[in-house]
Parts: structure tokens; C-alpha cells; sequence
């Protein structure tokens, strides 16, 4: 940086290829944007040749082309934000391309607070493509990724507007847009759709994507119809690093360490990124990332009845990614690429709970350990080409993506304890708890239950799609057609294989295993349990255990399902362009075919016929379902400063895999009661029935560009979405009479969401930097609850989601303060009550010291107002789930060679 705003230029490459494909009188102009220095790129540029209506946008790389242009001299006009306007002629002779080299530096036509690096360069790069862009779109460059303290993809959207994210543990996982489920987000890299490693689910978890690895993360608010159609609340698309978005080679290495005040452990981090261009067509690009974390959390919870638990978790995560990226450019015309990630995260977990059954003088205690390691991978390979002939372009790509998630050898062990003395007020934030001296002694808890898992979700999609396009020379306004399928094959699979163990246990109690008294911060939790010694016990008694095989049946079988999808789509859309105004219209057909087979468990216990058993019935079904889906997307430009955007568009969500996975577990006991014996008949059940999320979405928004790094921007949307999906109980239905309780998701009535989207960007002479916004939306939803219509909320969606960046850079300086917040929302109807996710707010600080322009140091503190995670149900002080995280500071360099 400079104490005063830097001065750079760009230099305009032009080259030429074989015209042995062009029509005679014409050639191709191709150009790309650089810095004075050829240090960096611009992505985002608008190139115009006006004479001719003819407009072309830099790509990611800083290329830009011009295809088919008559002979005769233009002059080229070049706009890029917080840059000055420049003007050059060139000369387009008949029958050639065109090579000049002009350095716009020497001719004093400088771009102005335009900055190398910090935090202008990312804003500047970020806005631009979002100024340019045909669709509603919010981007984060790799140079913005670098100035705020997240560990991964998820945490780099969060400064978004309308983004906000769920955390695990206090890490961002899940992306939320508008407030909507991220369950309704399409998410890809590189194009390539991604299937989610956790079973069960279809959002995938962002935070298994290290920050390292991505060059641009791009949101799409609205949809075009050669876009996927499941986005109801929107579009992720991730692109990873390629040779040619750098201007020469390099090589990146960054190192730090991070501590977490709650459990006070050191955490490596680490990453090294290289680009090669072997010559001016061949590229290289790789990274490798890894990022270990020794961290925990506190958490208290209730049912909002008559149990309290406490939780003590110690957790170690481990994040390794890489990926190697291959571009073969042997002309301007001819591109073939290569992209492949490779991503592991593993959470080797331990969690100690107190569980307190509140039932006056038959009160218990349990005394419960979780010890498993989860390992998440995702691998994605993506291999295609671009081609380009006179006004014709073609592009392909073959995809296969397959994520996964292991549990091997879970282990959790229950050891109970009757105590009369335990009283819980759980009307209240953090339950308080109390109980006699004899709930600290873990002699006085009773081995109960051993249970052992092996757990495998596999996911895996093979694509195949192709687009082709015209341009036209803007006659009539028409100046592009577009067409193309996709063609997708998706299986998903969860294999559950759980052992629990019962019985006689030998009078085998906690103490045994007990350790020194946990620090734990929300009451006294007493004495801990071992890890290794129980690890160990269960390895040497294993062949003495006597193995409850009902039990283990019922809840491996339950848990296990296949479901395949196979989606075929074909779109075409045009565009159409007259001075100002710019209009795409299209229309996609999407048709999937859809089976699940899984198996219907019930499990008997009949006191009247001594009967105890467990019947498993197999169950497979199919059904298939098309949609033909219309989107409109229109951008005017009353200037240069000022762009309005409308949209229309259809989209749909299809329902989550365990949700729709052919699956029941039925628990059927007969007990005598006073005589007569009555049965009861709970369920938890799949529903492969479900429709689709349907969505008509409505967007109107106007944006101002001051001419410097800066965007005002103010947007109202409004989204129609019917068959929306709510878990609920539906004992008593046709289907389900005489069940006390059937948990099952069913499609919702109808719901409506509506809001207002602000957003404000100021980069100012003097080194500060501003950055605000907000997303105010309110939703009316009908589902059923207890067998009659009930009006409430969308599940997971935010009223209020916000954003505040405050941040300063000179020549040795970048500091960026920043606040992100989500207002409460529901989770879930819980039997006959509400659970809501309160409030969040976040408070994170970044800081660099440049040593020189190759070297900085970094300082992050995160989660600074140390904040905690609270559920609730129904009204406030009702607590479901308690659970803090403490603040972590991480120092650290960045070394560009």
C-alpha cells in the first residue's frame, strides 16, 4: 500500500489466433487487463466498442474477446470501478487478428485507487462482477477471503448481504440465503453439483472447504434458466484456483497458530499454494491446505419438561484440502481444463453428559460418554472444454463428485443412578440445577448400557452437460441464443450398523473409570470419565457382553436406506440488448426420477402373549416428476452509476434424502394397566411421498456506483413456495390411527416470504473503509400440527439477518472489525412445541502488518463478545439448548514469493 492511493494502470494485451474458422472479412479481438506491473489481474471489466454496440466482460483470468468484428478502426472503451475510464483506438484489418501492446501508463491514462492488495483490491474485484453481471449476484474474491479471520468457505459468505450461516461448535458450516434453509441452496465447484458427505441431507457443509483453495465464491440471488433449478433460496457456486487467473507464477505459504480461551490448546494451521504456466498455453495450479483445532464447548439442555442435560465436549478437528487444476489454452479460441478438490475433515469427538430425569421421589441420574470420530471427504473431478468459432461457442464438461462421511467405531457407554434429591428449574436461559453429594460420586452410578456403531453415508453424482450459444450482431436487439442439458445420476446411502449391549454388568460402576472434576462453566458437573480406560474396557469385555439384539436390530435397520435420482434437464434462453436495457429470458424442463428402498421395523414387546420380537418388512418405491420452469431477469442502466435489476423465476427444492427415504420405525408395547392390557403404538417415519419445494420468486433492486470503490444497493423480493416441508405429528391421520405419536415430514399448505435486502460499500481517501447491511424479511406459513392447520414460520428462515464492517489500510496497516448477526428463527415443531433458535450475533477483528509487499503478519481474534448458541422453546426462558464457545486469537504470516 501507499500513504496515498496508489496510481496503476492497466496494459491491454491484444492477440491473435489462426483465422482458418472466421469468415473472411472478419477477425477476432482478444485483450486482457492487467496492472502496470503484470502483478494481478481484473476480473469484471466492461469492454465496449461502442460504434459497434458491442460489449465483452473480463473473465476471472482478465481476458476479454471480441469475435467476428469487420475491418475498419474502433476505439475500445474500458470501465472499471474506482478506476478511471479509458479510451484506445485500434485497427481491425480484414482477414487478421490483432496484436498491439499499449501501455496506457505511458500515455498518463493511470486507473486511481485501484490497489494491489487489502482489502480495495477484493471489494473492487467483488463489485465489478457484480455491477456487470445479467442475474442478482453477490461475490467474495480470493483477495476478500484473505482480510477476514474465517477458516473455510462457509465463514467467507457470511459477510454477504442476505447471508447468514449455521455453526457447529461455533465454526460455520451450513450457508443460509435470505434467511432460507441451506437445505433449498444449490451449492457447486467449478460447476460440479456436490453431494453432501452427512447423511441424510442435501445442504453441504462449506466449512469442509478450506479458504485456501478458492478463487471466487459467487452467490446467485436470482436464477437464469441454464442454471439449476433447485435453488429456492439461491445458488453457491465456488471456483478454485487456476494458473491463468494469476499474471506470473507464484507461490504462496502461510502459517499460523490459534488458541481457544474455553479449553486453551494450541492449533496448527498451514498451506501452501503454487501457479505454473509452463508456457502461454499450459497451466498448472495447485494447493494444499491443513488446518488442526483442539477446542470444546459447554452446552446445558432440556426438553422443557422433565429432563436437563449437561454436556462437556472435547473436540480435535482436522482439515486437509487439496486440489490440482490443469488449463490447456492452445489458442484464444480453444480451452480444455481440468479441475479436481480434494477435501478431509475429521471431528474426533468426546462428549461426557449428566442427564437429570426430573420424577420427584423416582428421579435419576445418567451419567453418559460419546467417543467417536467422524471423517468427512469430498472428491470432485471436472474435465471439459470451451471453444469458440466466429459467433458460435460451445463449452462441456464431464463431472463425477463422490462425498462420504465414516463412523467406525463409536462407542457410548450409560451408567445410572437413582437420586431422589434432583431439582431442575428449567424456565430459564442456563437450567439451574441441584442435587445431594451423592450425584458427585461416580461409585453410585451403575453400568446401564454399552452401544457400539459403524456408520457409512455415501453420496455420489455423475454428470454430463453441454451448452451451445449464438451471438448476434445485436439485429433487433437479439444478441445471443443459448441451449444445452444436464444430465445427472445421484445415489445416496446410509448403512447404519449399531450394537447395543445390556444385561448383567458384573456391578461394574463409574468409579472405575473416574477422573478429576471437568471444567465446566455452566454449574458443577463433577467428576469426569476416562476416554482411554474406557476404550480399553470395552475392547477386553467385548466377548463377555451379552448383545441386545432386538434393540440393535430395530436401530440398524431403521437408520439404513438407499436413494437414487436421476435428473435429466434441457434449457434455452436469449438475450437480448438495446442501449440501456438488457433483457435474458428462458425456460428449463427438469425431469427426475426418484426411488428409495429401506425397510419397515416394528418392534413388539407383548406382555399378553409374551411375545417379544421385531418384524422387518422391506420397502421400495419409486416415482418420477417433471417440472418446465420459466425465469426473466432484466438489468437497466440509467447510467453508468445507476442500475436497476428485475426478476421472475421458478425454482424447485427436492425434499432431503431422509426425509423422503423409505423408511419406519415402530415401537408397539402392550403393558397391563389395572388389569386390562392396552397397547401403544409410537413412529418415526420417512415419507417417500413428499413433493418438491415450489418457489415463484420475484426480485426488483437498484444499485449506485459512485465512480469509486463503493455500491449502494437497495432490493425488495418475494418468494411463493408451496409443498414446504415441516417434520410433524400425524398420530391419528387415516393412516396412522391408534398411534399416540408418529413423527413424519409432511408437505406444508403454503408459505410466503418477503423482504428487503440494503447494502452499503464506501472505500474512503483516507485509508477507512465501510461496510453495512441488512436483510429485513417476514414469512406466513400453513402446516398441520396435532391434525389441524397451524400458522407459523418457515423452518430455519431469519426475520433479520445483518452484516457491519468497519476497517482501515495504509502502507503498512490492514485492520477490518466486523459484526455479523442472525435474528431468531424455527428449528422445529417438537410435539406440541415450538423450537426456536435465538438471536446470534458475532464479533470477529482481523489485522495485517505488512513487512514488505512479498510478506505480512496476522492477527485475527474471533467470536470477540464471546458468544453462545441458545434454543429455546415456545417463549424465551424456556431453555432447549445452552452451549458457549469462548473466544479463539490465531497469529500467523503470509509469505508470496
Amino acid at each position: 500500500m501507499r500513504n496515498k492511493l496508489s496510481k496503476l494502470a492497466m496494459a491491454v494485451s491484444l492477440a491473435a489466433v489462426s483465422s482458418v474458422v472466421m469468415a473472411q472479412q472478419a477477425a477476432s479481438l482478444f485483450g486482457k487487463l492487467t496492472d502496470q506491473n503484470n502483478q494481478r489481474v481484473f476480473a469484471g471489466a466492461k469492454v465496449e466498442i461502442e460504434a459497434l454496440n458491442r460489449t465483452s466482460l473480463s473473465r476471472t483470468d482478465g481476458t476479454f474477446r471480441f469475435p467476428n468484428l469487420p475491418e475498419g478502426e474502433y476505439e475500445l472503451k474500458i470501465t472499471y470501478l474506482g478506476a478511471q475510464t479509458i479510451t484506445q483506438t485500434v485497427v481491425v484489418s480484414s482477414g487478421e487478428n490483432v496484436l498491439p501492446t499499449i501501455e496506457l501508463l505511458a500515455q498518463k491514462a493511470a486507473l486511481d485507487v485501484v490497489i494491489v492488495r487489502g482489502q480495495r483490491s477484493g471489494k473492487a474485484s467483488a463489485i465489478n462482477q457484480q455491477r456487470n453481471a445479467r442475474n442478482i449476484v453477490s461475490v467474495v474474491s480470493a483477495d476478500s477471503i484473505g482480510d477476514f479471520p474465517d477458516q473455510n468457505a462457509a465463514e467467507s459468505l457470511q459477510r454477504l448481504p442476505g447471508i447468514s450461516i449455521e455453526r457447529d461448535q461455533g465454526e460455520g458450516r451450513f450457508v443460509g440465503i435470505r434467511g432460507i434453509d441451506p437445505n433449498l441452496n444449490s451449492v457447486t465447484i467449478n460447476g460440479l453439483n456436490i453431494p453432501s458427505p452427512e447423511a441424510g441431507v442435501r445442504s453441504v457443509a462449506l466449512d469442509i472447504i478450506p479458504s485456501e483453495l478458492i478463487q471466487t465464491l459467487e452467490v446467485s440471488k436470482t436464477i437464469s434458466a441454464d442454471m439449476d433449478a433447485d435453488a429456492v433460496g439461491g445458488a453457491i457456486n465456488v471456483k478454485s484456483i487456476s494458473a491463468f487467473d494469476r499474471t506470473q507464477d507464484t507461490t504462496i505459504i502461510s502459517a499460523g497458530l490459534s488458541q481457544n480461551q474455553l479449553r486453551d490448546k494450541l492449533a496448527p494451521k498451514a498451506s501452501i499454494t503454487l501457479t505454473r504456466l509452463i508456457d502461454d498455453t499450459f497451466g498448472v495450479a495447485a494447493a494444499v491446505s491443513y488446518f488442526k483445532r483442539d477446542f470444546g464447548s459447554d452446552n446445558i439442555e432440556s426438553n422443557g419438561d422433565d429432563e436437563a442435560e449437561q454436556r462437556h465436549y472435547s473436540i480435535t478437528r482436522e482439515r486437509l484440502g487439496t486440489a490440482i487444476n490443469l488449463d490447456y489454452r492452445p489458442n484464444f479460441n480453444d480451452e480444455f481444463f481440468m479441475r479436481t478438490l480434494y477435501s478431509k475433515f475429521s471431528d474426533d469427538e468426546f462428549r461426557q453428559a449428566n442427564i437429570f430425569k426430573l420424577d420427584g421421589d423416582d428421579s435419576e441420574i445418567e451419567r453418559e460418554s460419546k467417543d467417536r470420530k467422524e471423517t468427512q471427504t469430498i472428491f470432485t473431478l471436472a474435465t471439459g472444454g470451451e471453444h469458440q468459432r466466429g459467433l458460435w461457442s460451445l463449452d462441456y464438461q464431464l463431472g463425477y463428485a463422490k462425498s462420504d462421511e465414516t463412523d467406525p467405531d463409536g462407542l457410548y457407554y450409560v451408567f445410572v443412578s437413582e437420586n431422589p434429591s434432583v431439582e431442575a428449574n428449567l424456565e430459564t436461559e442456563i437450567p439451574q440445577i441441584s442435587v445431594n453429594t451423592m450425584a458427585n460420586d461416580l461409585a453410585n452410578y451403575d453400568l446401564d448400557e454399552i452401544s457400539f456403531e459403524k456408520n457409512l453415508a455415501e453420496d455420489t453424482e455423475t454428470s454430463i452437460q453441454g451448452n451451445i450459444a449464438k451471438s448476434f450482431e445485436n439485429k433487433h436487439g437479439l444478441t445471443l441464443v443459448k441451449s444445452g442439458f444436464k444430465y445427472r445420476q445421484r445415489e445416496k446411502s446410509a448403512l447404519a450398523n449399531i450394537s447395543i449391549y445390556g444385561g448383567d454388568f458384573d456391578s461394574v460402576n463409574g468409579s472405575k473409570f473416574a477422573t478429576g472434576e471437568l471444567d465446566y462453566n455452566l454449574g458443577d458437573f463433577g467428576p469426569g470419565l476416562n476416554r482411554a480406560l474406557l476404550r480399553e474396557d470395552f475392547t477386553q469385555q467385548l466377548p463377555l457382553l451379552e448383545l441386545e439384539a432386538l434393540d440393535s436390530e430395530v436401530e440398524s435397520n431403521g437408520a439404513s436406506y438407499v436413494s437414487t435420482e436421476d435428473i435429466f434437464a434441457a434449457y434455452v434462453m436469449g438475450q437480448f440488448d438495446w442501449e440501456k436495457l438488457r433483457l435474458v429470458g428462458g425456460i428449463r424442463y427438469e425431469k427426475t426420477d426418484f426411488t428409495t428402498s429401506g425397510m419397515r421395523v416394528e418392534l413388539i414387546n407383548d406382555e399378553e402373549n409374551d411375545i417379544e420380537e421385531v418384524i422387518n418388512t422391506p420397502w421400495a418405491t419409486e416415482r418420477d416428476y417433471d417440472y418446465l420452469l420459466f425465469s426473466f431477469n432484466a438489468r437497466y442502466a440509467f447510467s453508468d452509476e445507476v442500475v436497476m435489476r428485475g426478476a421472475y423465476s421458478q425454482t424447485i427444492s427436492r425434499p432431503i434424502f431422509e426425509q423422503s427415504a423409505a423408511f419406519q420405525i415402530i415401537e408397539s408395547n402392550t403393558e397391563d394397566d389395572d388389569g386390562e392390557f392396552v397397547t401403544e403404538r409410537e413412529a418415526e417415519v420417512g415419507n417417500p411421498e413428499l413433493q418438491p419445494y415450489e418457489s415463484d420468486n420475484f426480485d426488483l433492486s437498484v444499485e449506485y456506483y459512485p465512480g469509486t470503490i463503493g455500491v449502494l444497493s437497495a432490493g425488495l423480493f418475494y418468494k411463493e413456495i408451496d409443498n414446504f416441508i415441516i417434520v410433524a405429528d400425524v398420530a391419528g391421520t387415516p393412516q396412522w390411527q391408534g398411534f399416540e405419536e408418529v413423527f413424519q415430514p409432511v408437505n406444508g399448505d403454503k408459505a410466503t416470504l418477503t423482504g428487503m435486502e440494503l447494502s452499503w460499500v464506501k472505500a474512503f481517501d483516507s485509508g477507512l473503509l465501510l461496510a453495512a447491511n441488512g436483510t429485513f424479511s417476514s414469512t406466513d406459513a400453513t402446516t398441520f400440527l396435532d391434525g389441524e392447520k397451524f400458522e407459523t414460520d418457515l423452518p430455519n428462515q431469519s426475520d433479520r439477518i445483518g452484516n457491519l464492517t468497519v476497517g482501515y489500510e495504509n502502507n503498512s496497516w490492514s485492520l477490518r472489525l466486523t459484526m455479523s448477526y442472525k435474528s431468531d428463527n424455527l428449528e422445529e415443531i417438537d410435539g406440541d412445541m415450538l423450537r426456536i433458535e435465538d438471536d446470534y450475533q458475532h464479533i470477529d477483528f482481523s489485522g495485517k502488518y505488512f513487512i514488505n509487499d512479498d510478506m505480512n503478519i496476522y492477527f485475527n481474534a474471533i467470536n470477540l463478545s464471546n458468544e453462545s448458541f441458545y434454543n429455546y422453546f415456545d417463549t424465551r426462558n424456556r431453555n432447549a439448548q445452552f452451549e458457549e464457545y469462548g473466544r479463539t486469537f490465531e497469529l500467523g504470516f503470509r509469505w508470496q514469493l
